[in-house]
């Protein structure tokens, strides 16, 4: 399932987050980030992702 979510967190980085969190402040963090920037925002989700 990790792989799954490491892919849509390439793919759209907020849904990769949200698969894993949930609506917590990663996520909202996460679409300030892919807001700011798409390669931040993807580095943030695989952190997210392979930090759980």
């Amino acid at each position: 399932m990790d792989l799954v979510r490491i892919i849509l967190a390439i793919l759209l980085p907020p849904l990769g987050v949200f698969l894993q969190v949930g609506l917590s402040g990663a996520f909202w963090l996460n679409i300030l980030l892919t807001l700011l920037g798409y390669i931040p925002g993807i580095v943030h989700a695989v952190w997210i992702i392979a930090k759980r």
